[in-house]
């Protein structure tokens, strides 16, 4: 029994014949291709028209699923490491004025 439901972007399904649940990521009409997550965070491209042959279901967000809270992280780590350069910037910014300032004045 076929199911034909078209790829929605953030939407989850599951393929009944391999019993895999996946989100679609993205569309692209005019390439005609459909990016895919897996739970495990396999990212797959697949044709439309695989996608129309397979036995899909739309399903619930997989209880427990994270969406990228590890990449959040990962950028939130970046943002802090990126403050603390810049901090240290200002630093060493604030360090050559008073150098210059101990310069014109002799001291």
């Amino acid at each position: 029994m076929s199911r034909d439901y078209e790829p929605v972007p953030g939407q989850w399904y599951e393929n009944l014949e391999d019993d895999e649940s996946f989100r679609v990521l993205k569309v692209d009409e005019d390439a005609e291709l459909v990016e895919l997550e897996y739970l495990d965070g396999e990212i797959e491209e697949i044709d439309l028209e695989t996608w129309h042959e397979m036995d899909l279901e739309p399903t619930q967000e997989p209880e427990g699923w994270t969406e990228d809270e590890e990449d959040e992280d990962e950028e939130d780590e970046e943002d802090d490491w990126d403050e603390d350069e810049d901090e240290e910037d200002d630093d060493e910014d604030e360090d050559e004025d008073w150098d210059e300032d101990e310069d014109a004045h002799g001291y």
